[in-house]
């Protein structure tokens, strides 16, 4: 496991790397960023963002959703994985919407994670992006990266794994870091074949040094 002071230096070096790292669902307000990130839950950005180029002209409030029918709403929504799944989330998420809140997003990770098809992570994004809200949500890639690099234990759980990061990096750092530990797995820690041998954290990574080895032997085999 990593200490404080190596930590700081993973965290400083994907600043370098990412120093512009962001959310990269495309949204204009707190609403089309809440169903954008229902919809990419086991999906790419990239995929939903060519949907809800269309989608977002369509569908511009929680009325405009609910009004149509179901059926049509998941044909809106096909090329996307689990997308009846995700219509019937998206509905009763707007009727929420309209029911408690007046057809507005509420800012709390408390309040955002009540409503249909919003869990942890999704709330986390939609509490740091579209409120500032300090927070790391922890998706594939900030789970890869914080145990490949040895900041969180190989068993820990999602949960586990966002209280540990919240414990070791600053808060005022979560929201950065989250984005720039995504980015650090989507372009350069890749889950199939991450950059070890060009990374500047390798020395500190347990995984990266096992793959290494494991392709050095591999080559004098």
């Amino acid at each position: 496991m990593l200490n404080k002071q190596q930590i700081r230096y993973c965290l400083d070096v994907m600043k370098e790397m990412f120093p512009n790292a962001e959310c990269e669902l495309r949204h204009k307000n707190p609403f089309e960023l809440v169903i954008a990130v229902v919809l990419s839950a086991q999906c790419t950005d990239a995929l939903v963002n060519k949907v809800t180029l269309d989608l977002f002209k369509k569908y511009k409030t929680p009325e405009d959703y609910v009004a149509v029918q179901l059926e049509e709403l998941q044909q809106d929504l096909r090329s996307i994985g689990l997308y009846r799944n995700k219509a019937k989330h998206i509905r009763k998420l707007c009727q929420m919407l309209i029911d408690e809140y007046g057809g507005e997003v509420p800012s709390t990770k408390e309040e955002l994670i009540q409503l249909a098809g919003v869990g942890r992570k999704t709330a986390n994004v939609v509490a740091s992006v579209a409120f500032h809200e300090p927070a790391i949500a922890v998706d594939t890639h900030v789970e890869r990266v914080s145990k490949r690099l040895g900041i969180c234990k190989w068993k820990d759980s999602v949960l586990e794994v966002e209280q540990t990061l919240m414990r070791k990096v600053p808060k005022n750092e979560w929201s950065d870091t989250h984005h720039r530990m995504i980015f650090f797995g989507r372009y350069h820690c890749k889950a199939k074949n991450p950059n070890c041998d060009t990374c500047a954290l390798l020395d500190l990574c347990r995984e990266g040094q096992k793959r290494m080895k494991k392709r050095e032997s591999e080559v004098h085999v």
